[in-house]
């Protein structure tokens, strides 16, 4: 095969080989792609080469590994911060999950940070000196859970509200605040409250 075609093949294979990747992109495609181009010119492309005429086409990059996100990972402290503030164990968890999926090190586009997505600004009423310690940071959530259910006299879907908008939206509307996020939040979180019960 002249050198040219052998070129134009390889141009071809290169099409081809980007279309599979961008077809198995969102797939674990799971090994490296092979091709062989045969005397007469046909691509031939596999992830189990058969023959020695195979040469690696495209090298699947190893992937880094997930941390492992349990959420059972952190009940002993949740129950210490529920029996220390008088919260529900099962609503605390419910706020964990909703806020950052059980993840210490979660920071949210707002800047919100840790396990139960404390702001920076409330870091100081909080006591919290360590953000991304989850005891420290589920003690300061707690915490101020405490308070927006002393606020709002014990109704959960206020304090969830107000854990979210604000105390003073909550306030204002002497109900759940007509935002989007937050009706959406509440019912998450009632949603996750209900299943841990």
């Amino acid at each position: 095969m002249d050198l040219y075609l052998k070129k134009k093949l390889l141009s071809v294979a290169w099409t081809i080989g980007f279309i599979i990747v961008a077809f198995l992109g969102g797939q674990n495609a799971g090994a490296d792609i092979y091709i062989y181009i045969d005397s007469e010119g046909v691509l031939h492309f596999t992830n189990r080469p058969t023959s020695s005429n195979y040469e690696v086409f495209l090298k699947e990059k190893p992937r880094r590994p997930k941390p492992r996100l349990d959420s059972n990972d952190f009940d002993t402290m949740i129950q210490d911060a529920a029996d220390r503030y008088g919260v529900s164990f099962s609503l605390i968890k419910a706020i964990i999950r909703a806020e950052s999926g059980f993840n210490p090190k979660a920071v949210s586009h707002k800047g919100a940070i840790g396990l139960m997505q404390i702001m920076p600004e409330n870091f100081k009423a909080l006591n919290l000196k360590e953000p991304f310690d989850p005891e420290q940071n589920i003690m300061a959530g707690v915490r101020y859970m405490a308070l927006l259910l002393d606020r709002f006299q014990g109704k959960v879907p206020l304090a969830l509200a107000a854990y979210n908008a604000g105390p003073d939206r909550v306030e204002t509307y002497q109900d759940i605040p007509p935002i989007q996020e937050t009706e959406e939040y509440v019912k998450k979180v009632m949603k996750f409250y209900y299943a841990y019960n």
